[in-house]
């Protein structure tokens, strides 16, 4: 049995709270990128650019599949962490068994639509003639994999919503080390490619959600999984699905824009271009998991603090998540670029001349207009998570959906249409964020202003 203390995460200093809770979501967050990154570093090196490109062309293709999915790991993180802070573990304990039992079916939907479709999707986004049998070939390993993969994601949702960041993270460092050695063996020593690293994967995967699964089960509170209590409980689904669907919705949709820019980089015909897009995607992916866990971070602390009705700490909270996304994603996408070159290199042998020197350029390119700017997509997304928090989420996912998707998928269609360039096309990022926050930042001080007003917390107007 292990015994959970109760963690109220505004003893103390709040700044310290967040980055305590913070800093191992960070360290999380980065190994689960490193399963995707650990397999385009090894076949990017052991096997060739084709093989990076067939792995990196298949990111936002399972993106968006899975994606809908983990919205309601949102909305399940949102229920516990407001039943957690309210001291209602009657709630909480139906919130626990009615997410596990949404992450086993909805991991085998997921499964069972990757596998079949996977391919077909890949062929409409254009994927490259000479990559897509091997890109094909990744995805339906994958997805096999997916039911342990949304088990381990919600256990871990559940966790944060309680302020347990560290055990997620132990159990995805074991999960780690197990990746990379079998991406390893499974390349070098049996040269399997991108069938070795899709299976590697897969098996790390596996240990994750079993280790989080064996705790949740061993945890002495309304907390605990007892596996004869899980099923679908009305309240608390109607609850997850109300917030946790427009989240996924909004993942997804995001990711179709994502599948229409890499369509688009697809449209150049180069397989230097998928490569760099590629290597330089992998790079930004540690910036976003830094920003996002704020976002996270934020989410939680708002969550808990609805919960326990202490409205007066909502506008601390938002303002000290906003500042330390803003300082982290401004040091870390400035850092990248600038090291850009070594980055670049764990991807691409990079030599005078070759053809992986001219993916390399294209990475460096990518980097300047995304990577260094990427604070601002940091400060959209602890807005979006600050609002989740609230509980509220539909009109959050209609600004997101309109300001990033619809922009980028107009700039596509018109700008990037008479401008058909690399440059032209990666600056609808930064354009999609800035009217994104600007929208989200507005919306934010209403709802703020509307909930402190309730609470009387805000003198009226004489």
């Amino acid at each position: 049995m292990v015994e959970a203390k109760r963690k109220d995460l505004f003893c103390g200093s709040l700044t310290k709270n967040i980055l305590l809770f913070a800093l191992p979501l960070m360290a999380t967050g980065m190994l689960q990128t490193l399963f995707n990154t650990a397999d385009l570093a090894v076949v990017g090196r052991f096997d060739g650019n084709d093989a990076l490109a067939a792995v990196g062309s298949t990111s936002s293709m399972i993106h968006l599949i899975v994606n809908l999915l983990m919205g309601l790991s949102v909305g399940a993180s949102v229920v516990v962490a407001q039943a957690y802070g309210a001291k209602d573990d009657k709630t909480m304990s139906k919130s626990v068994h009615t997410a596990v039992a949404v992450s086993v079916v909805g991991g085998l939907i997921v499964a069972v639509v990757g596998f079949f479709l996977g391919g077909k999707i890949l062929a409409l986004m254009g994927t490259a003639p000479e990559v897509i049998d091997d890109a094909t070939l990744y995805v339906k390993i994958y997805f096999l994999g997916a039911p342990v993969s949304m088990i381990y994601n919600f256990g871990a949702a559940i966790l944060r919503a309680v302020g347990n960041t560290k055990t997620p993270l132990l159990s995805l460092s074991a999960a780690g080390v197990i990746n990379v050695l079998l991406n390893l063996f499974l390349v070098i020593v049996f040269n399997m490619g991108v069938a070795g690293v899709a299976i590697a994967t897969v098996v790390s995967q596996t240990v994750s959600a079993l280790l989080v699964m064996v705790y949740l089960a061993r945890r002495s509170d309304a907390c605990r999984f007892y596996l004869k209590k899980l099923a679908f409980y009305k309240n608390e689904l109607v609850r997850m699905i109300a917030i946790g669907l427009p989240a996924g919705l909004q993942s997804s949709l995001f990711a179709i824009s994502n599948v229409m820019i890499q369509s688009s980089v697809n449209s150049f015909g180069s397989v230097e271009i998928i490569a760099g897009n590629t290597a330089a995607m992998s790079i930004e992916g540690f910036v976003y998991i830094l920003m996002n866990s704020f976002s996270n971070a934020g989410m939680t602390f708002i969550g808990q603090t609805i919960g326990a009705e202490h409205y007066e700490r909502v506008p601390r909270v938002a303002r000290r998540t906003l500042l330390w996304v803003t300082l982290g994603g401004l040091f870390a996408g400035i850092l990248c670029y600038i090291l850009r070159d070594p980055l670049l290199s764990v991807f691409l042998k990079v030599e005078e001349g070759s053809n992986a020197a001219l993916a390399a350029s294209y990475g460096e390119m990518r980097l300047l207009y995304i990577c260094a700017p990427y604070f601002v997509c940091g400060v959209m997304d602890v807005l979006t998570g600050l609002l989740r928090g609230m509980g509220y989420s539909t009109v959050p996912m209609i600004i997101t959906v309109g300001g990033v998707c619809g922009l980028r998928l107009v700039w596509i269609y018109t700008v990037f249409a008479i401008f058909h360039t690399p440059e032209v096309l990666f600056i609808s990022y930064l354009l999609s964020w800035l009217v994104t926050a600007l929208a989200q930042g507005t919306l934010y001080l209403i709802m703020q202003r509307r909930l402190l007003k309730k609470a009387g917390l805000v003198k009226k107007k004489v």
